[in-house]
């Protein structure tokens, strides 16, 4: 009995060490799972703790590229752009080092336009090295790659040997490229083994790059724009002064013949006012009765004596108006009044030839004028569509209002004026050549006399013609305000 009681205790027992054992078993397999995700959480928060300092790497790196380019913005000279990098911008970008050169073309040699963290002793030996091998610099360049430590070596020169001659132990070699202008290399580097360079920070590298080449294009679009608006302002002055020069010329120029023309036409007028004093003595038969043929010929010199002061006393009113020396009376009158006076004054041309004259002026229109000046405008612009328009021809004389001004058209169905001769008719002593002037003679000063009246009072005067159709002459005369 005792024995069979102690085997089934043992038995008993067996069982439950068994049991403790698959027990055990199970512990460690489940202490075993736990440490696997101890480690796995361990190093999924070193590669989170990771990520949050590359995060906040790139964020101060950024925020630092956002002061760097708000001070780019603000100059417009290439020096300065590097100027405006300092110290603690670097520090933001993970960097303890950097330079900055700029190759000069017409000197052949990189210039130094940037240096932090740098002696003087060192700077002088890497200034020596660039010297030396400025031919491998332009090559990188022109490759127009960026690269870094990280990077495998170039076939031009190792990235070890970049470590030894830029005094770094990591280091981002960047090209600037402008579209136009400098162009040259930045190289930011590292000067502990404790701080590598990360994906992040040639990310940051090349923006930086990117914005100093942007400002760099900037600066010379300026200097350029400066110096264009520079030459462009010293040639204004200069052609201003030229054309001065030229319109004081003109003004004494034209005052000498003013001058001239008024003291010709004064010393004319004596002998014409003897010479018509005599014929008109000889004709009124003071002196006796006088041969027919004689008589013919006193006519015509009386006649052309006529002319002749005519023609001065042209000639005197558009020197005076050409000067100013004549005081325009400027009163108001009745446009409609003002023309069909002048139109009764050459009604009997008008019979003479059976023309058609038509008025269309509305009654109620006042103008600013001196009369007298604007009747002759009228009789020289009437008499000149009445001279050169064919028998049972038309004239028509209208109205349109304009801004303080009426628009005043003298139309007719003559001849024409040719095209190359429109810009010319005002002009003193021009006669277009046609049959018409090749038989009545004339001195060429109506519409050279029309066009001063007019501009004298503030006005302009333009024609459109059509050889064979006719001319419309067109004027502006001041309104009553």
């Amino acid at each position: 009995m005792v024995i069979v009681i102690l085997a089934f205790i043992i038995i008993v027992k067996s069982e439950r060490i068994r049991r403790l054992l698959l027990t055990v078993d199970h512990l460690k397999n489940s202490l075993n799972q736990m440490d696997e995700q101890a480690k796995l959480i361990v190093r999924t928060d070193l590669e989170l703790n990771k990520i949050q300092e590359e995060l906040d790497k790139k964020i101060f790196g950024l925020y630092g590229l956002q002061k760097l380019s708000r001070a780019f913005a603000s100059t417009l000279d290439e020096k300065e752009i590097f100027n405006q990098i300092k110290l603690e911008h670097i520090e933001e970008l993970g960097m303890q080092r950097a330079l900055g050169f700029i190759w000069q073309v017409k000197e052949r040699r990189f210039l130094q336009y940037l240096s932090i963290g740098y002696s003087r002793e060192e700077l002088d030996s890497i200034l020596l090295e660039i010297e030396s091998k400025q031919d491998i610099y332009l090559k990188l360049i022109g490759r127009r790659k960026f690269f870094s430590s990280r990077s495998t070596d170039t076939e031009l020169i190792s990235v070890q040997d970049l470590k030894g001659i830029f005094k770094v132990k990591a280091f981002c070699f960047s090209p600037i490229l402008p579209k136009e202008g400098s162009y040259g290399f930045l190289l930011f580097g590292t000067a502990s083994e404790d701080t590598p360079i990360t994906e992040g920070d040639e990310e940051l590298i090349t923006i930086l790059t990117q914005s100093i080449a942007q400002a760099l294009e900037n600066a010379r679009l300026f200097e350029t724009t400066w110096r264009a608006q520079q030459e462009l302002e010293r040639r204004v002055e200069e052609r201003t002064r030229e054309l001065t020069e030229v319109v004081e010329e003109l003004k004494r120029v034209s005052k000498r013949k003013s001058d001239f023309v008024s003291a010709v036409s004064h010393e004319l007028r004596t002998p014409l006012t003897s010479i018509k004093g005599y014929a008109s003595i000889l004709l009124g038969k003071g002196l006796g009765e006088i041969p027919e043929p004689i008589k013919e010929r006193l006519e015509k010199i009386n006649r052309h004596s006529d002319e002749l002061v005519h023609m001065i006393n042209e000639l005197l009113d558009i020197s005076r108006l050409e000067s100013g020396r004549i005081t325009l009376k400027r009163e108001s009158h009745n446009l409609k009044e003002l023309v069909g006076s002048v139109v009764d004054l050459l009604s009997v041309q008008i019979k003479d030839k059976d023309l058609n004259l038509t008025v269309d002026i509305p009654y109620d229109i006042k103008v600013m004028v001196d009369k007298s000046q604007i009747e002759r405008v009228f009789v020289n612009l009437i008499g000149n569509a009445i001279k050169f328009t064919p028998e049972k021809g038309k004239i028509g004389i209208s109205t349109k209002p304009a801004k303080n001004f009426v628009q005043v058209n003298i139309s007719d169905t003559g001849i024409g004026i040719p095209p190359e001769a429109k810009e010319r008719i005002f002009e003193e002593f021009y006669r277009v050549d046609n049959p018409i002037n090749e038989r009545i003679k004339g001195s060429g000063l109506g519409l050279s006399l029309v066009k001063n009246i007019i501009e004298a009072h503030k006005g302009v005067i333009w024609v459109d013609s059509q050889l064979g159709v006719g001319s419309t002459f067109s004027f502006l005369l001041p309104m009553m305000p």
